[in-house]
């Protein structure tokens, strides 16, 4: 029997995939029989996870070292998938990290490639490989938001917040816009979740001191996202305790939950 080309196959690409949450991603995606585009900055990572990945579950790999701060990255991502033959089915978009501090901290310089990262590229991967899947009509996007894009803002990591609650947003409405051509978009909204996010941001002293069942491990997070885009969900929150806390944060009047937060924000988020 013929082997399938790569253009037979099923291909995920997930960004962010040399840790946590991306990494999570892909190992799921791997064992669902998935071939793996596999994309971030640290070539060291990806190289041992794509070999771990093909060996355990013998599913083609691809490795795209690529900085989503520059502008040029999405479109370099799709010449490397293109000039391998590799058409993507399903698209994670998962990489991403926070800023700490206040607004003013940081230089302008820090939060423009934050924006780049976690909005811009984000975008422009979704308007680049979806016509393909819309043409194949099938396909599937995930974008990696989180529990604090329902929630109300927090002082420190200021942008956050609101580039989560982008993330959501443009979920809806691209997921309203692609039902009828096949391809299926869900937000995946995790909570606290165990990974290197919290030692990037220097957050580590302050989330451990969080109770144990506010967290969840970032495999239960991806095997959970990967099911709820297979149902149609459009936002999915993992976690009964996670739901709870979205309802609340939803529901609650906008003052009240203002002052919780602010009382509250100061646990897990670092501030100036």
């Amino acid at each position: 029997m013929a082997t399938p080309s790569p253009a037979e196959r099923p291909w995920a690409l997930v960004t962010g995939a040399s840790a946590g949450i991306g990494d999570a991603f892909a190992r799921e995606l791997a064992a669902r029989g998935h071939g793996l585009v596999l994309v971030a900055r640290r070539r060291e990572r990806l190289d041992a996870l794509a070999s771990e990945l093909a060996t355990a579950h013998g599913v083609q790999t691809l490795v795209v070292v690529a900085d989503l701060a520059r502008p040029e990255a999405p479109r370099e991502i799709l010449e490397a998938t293109t000039r391998a033959g590799v058409h993507v089915d399903v698209l994670v978009n998962n990489a991403g990290y926070g800023v700490p501090g206040s607004f003013l901290s940081p230089p302008w310089e820090h939060h423009r490639d934050f924006i780049q990262v976690l909005m811009t590229a984000a975008c422009e991967l979704c308007q680049l490989y979806l016509p393909a899947m819309r043409a194949r009509g099938r396909g599937t996007i995930i974008n990696v938001a989180s529990l604090a894009g329902i929630m109300p803002g927090s002082a420190g990591h200021t942008l956050y917040a609101a580039s989560k609650a982008f993330a959501i947003r443009f979920s809806q409405s691209l997921a309203l816009e692609n039902q009828s051509h096949g391809v299926q978009v869900t937000a995946v909204c995790p909570g606290f979740t165990y990974s290197e996010f919290h030692d990037v941001t220097g957050a580590r002293a302050l989330v451990s001191r969080m109770p144990a069942w506010m967290w969840m491990q970032a495999a239960d997070v991806a095997r959970q996202g990967l099911d709820a885009a297979a149902r149609g969900k459009i936002v999915f929150v993992p976690g009964r305790v996670n739901r709870v806390m979205a309802f609340i944060g939803k529901h609650l009047p906008d003052r009240l939950a203002m002052t919780l937060m602010k009382r509250q924000s100061k646990r897990f988020r670092v501030s100036d």
